[in-house]
């Protein structure tokens, strides 16, 4: 069955079991494409059991009928087959519950009478499985500060983070050390998938290196009080403890994520396209800045997927996520060439952002098998392009068996993603935790080793320009003198400027705590040792991704983001030839002066680490 465009194709049915047979222990198996989905259970010596069971199943069509197999248990022996029958969902009414009496049949006897299966069928729209992946609007919350928390250490302080869940959402806040007045100013967005809200859950934790964190104590928030539309400020006392916990709570409507079939494409429909093209057009650009725009994208099927299970077959299914959104198409069983033929519609808050799609094998009884993976920028696309994807492992550092085809179309507004690029990026909420690795260690001190190596290059280069290595370099550095003699503060951009184009031009190549005095005990040691590690590789990744993606920058392996810096150059090189520094001083000292009586709750932040957080480094780009 197919429903309406921004509604799941997936239905509901519920079943309770009546059974008239001629048998002594009689059970009842229920298969759905060759897969048992429902056993009842063994009504001993009866010739006219009632089960009064009920299941539940989802099913991604109708078209595929329900079959019916009744059994005889014997123990120690095969179970006699006793009649079997289908039943076809596609002539069942929706949302009604109705009798159905099946007669039993064996198909090498097809004339004898073996009874009949009564069931009390209904079918309707799966709610339940639709709101799961469909939401409706977006919790802004502003995390400020705590207030007068109760101590968790020996020194009478604590080292306060939060946690945050609202359904399957989670979020962990920074932590802030030492203090019970803890100043957070962290920003993030959940998503609401009910009508009426939700619960919002809040929990105060202090950490502790070495073992488990200690309980603070939390609070909750019932987020169908608050009225959409307007900020709330709320200082939430927290349960079975004292203090404080001050937010900034914004609830907004949005546009919701979609799943449809290829028959209602939004974008193939010509009037729903200009509507959209009209939307993010160029008039729109300073109307409500997080909505920068919309991507499309069609899972038409893959080809040549690895065999995950023992008959070597798979079950597949594509899960597609784009930050904090996760959508999934239905189950192809028994089938290493599926066809899912979906159509998925996100919302677009960052142009930067990478839509990930995952194949997983669908096992009954426990999680799903990674299949393989594939990650596309959005800034990397081509509309309209059908193209096969060749499916990566979980690390992204080579390929497994197999190949997705997709069509994706991006539509985005300019302006609002070059806004969006000097603000903070969202961050994904279920992100695994750190984890010790010689590998990455290495990986990452060999990064930063290049970046220092690069910087060396350029310090041996500016020392050959006084050895008179080569006289025309010399020469031209020697008029630097010159430059000097007459630099203004704005010739600083204009020369980053100049280094930008002379890339775009001429670049030949684009490469890719204190101590603590009381005595620990070794499983205390070895965790601490293991915090130490994990810092040490966390902070060479930061620096080896900050160095090449100053690089990246210059060497044009974003145009997007590469022309943005020519435009925020220029206009700081006109701004500086124009005003004089002393009045741009005295400015940015007024505005740094009065922000927090301005807005008492802003969140700092950097617009320059901002802007850079959305150059890939070399791993991403390699990985892209």
């Amino acid at each position: 069955m197919t429903t309406k465009r921004c509604q799941i194709t997936t239905n509901r049915c519920s079943t309770t079991l009546f059974v008239s047979t001629g048998t002594s222990d009689p059970y009842v198996k229920f298969k759905l494409g060759g897969k048992e989905v429902f056993r009842s259970k063994t009504i001993h010596k009866n010739l006219n059991p009632v089960w009064e069971e009920k299941t539940t199943l989802t099913l991604d069509s109708l078209s595929e009928p329900l079959y019916a197999k009744v059994f005889d248990y014997d123990f120690g022996l095969q179970d006699d087959f006793m009649g079997s029958a289908f039943l076809y969902l596609e002539s069942l009414e929706q949302q009604r519950t109705i009798p159905v009496t099946l007669v039993l049949k064996d198909p090498q006897s097809p004339d004898e009478d073996l009874g009949s299966l009564e069931l009390a069928q209904s079918i309707r729209l799966s709610e339940l499985h639709r709101k799961s992946q469909l939401w409706r609007g977006i919790v802004s919350i502003a995390l400020i500060e705590g207030r007068n928390l109760i101590p968790m250490d020996d020194n009478g302080l604590s080292d306060p983070y939060v946690k945050f869940r609202l359904g399957p959402q989670k979020y962990k806040s920074k932590t802030v050390p030492k203090t019970l007045s803890p100043q957070w100013r962290e920003q993030f967005d959940l998503h609401l998938y009910e009508e009426t809200g939700g619960v919002l859950e809040i929990t105060v934790w202090d950490r502790d290196t070495g073992r488990r964190d200690d309980f603070i104590g939390r609070c909750q928030l019932d987020l169908s009080t608050l009225s959409k539309e307007q900020t709330h400020h709320l200082e939430l006392p927290l349960e079975e403890s004292r203090g404080f916990v001050v937010l900034l709570v914004t609830l907004t409507a949005s546009a919701a994520v979609s799943i449809a079939d290829l028959s209602v494409t939004p974008l193939d429909d010509p009037q729903e396209r200009r509507e959209i093209l009209k939307r993010y057009g160029v008039l729109k650009s300073l109307s409500n800045l997080k909505d920068v725009g919309i991507v499309q994208v069609k899972v038409m099927r893959a080809e040549g997927l690895m065999a995950a299970d023992v008959n070597g077959k798979s079950d597949p299914f594509c899960v597609l996520e784009l930050n904090n959104d996760r959508l999934q198409t239905h189950t192809v069983y028994k089938n290493l060439n599926p066809e899912w033929n979906k159509v998925f519609t996100f919302n677009v808050k960052d142009i930067h952002s990478v839509l990930e799609v995952t194949v997983f094998d669908e096992d009954r009884d426990r999680s799903a098998d990674f299949l393989g993976k594939a990650v596309i920028p959005l800034l990397n696309i081509r509309n309209g392009e059908q193209k096969g994807y060749v499916l990566k492992n979980k690390e992204l550092t080579g390929p497994t068996k197999g190949a997705i085809y997709l069509e994706i179309d991006v539509i985005y507004n300019t302006v609002k993603a070059a806004l969006r690029t000097v603000v903070p990026a969202e961050q994904k909420y279920m992100e695994e935790e750190p984890k010790v690795s010689k590998q990455l260690l290495q990986q990452n001190f060999n990064r930063v080793k290049r970046c220092i190596m690069v910087l060396i290059s350029y310090g041996t280069y500016i020392n050959s320009c006084f050895e008179w290595e080569s006289a025309q370099r010399s020469i031209i550095s020697f008029l630097f003198v010159v430059v000097v003699w007459n630099f203004e503060l704005y010739m600083l951009p204009l020369g980053l400027l100049l280094l930008l184009v002379w890339n775009y031009f001429f670049s030949s190549s684009r490469d890719m705590t204190d101590m603590d005095s009381e005595h620990k005990g070794f499983m205390n040691k070895l965790y601490a040792i293991q915090d130490v590690f994990i810092s040490v590789q966390s902070a060479l990744d930061d620096v080896a991704s900050y160095g090449e993606r100053m690089k990246n920058t210059v060497n044009w392996t974003v145009p997007f983001l590469s022309w943005l810096a020519i435009t925020a150059l220029c206009f700081a090189t006109f701004l500086l030839y124009l005003i004089p520094l002393r009045y741009l001083v005295l400015a940015w000292g007024v505005n740094k002066f009065t922000k927090k009586l301005r807005n008492p709750y802003a969140i700092d932040n950097n617009e320059l680490l901002d802007f850079l957080s959305r150059v890939p480094s070399d791993v991403q780009v390699v990985s892209n």
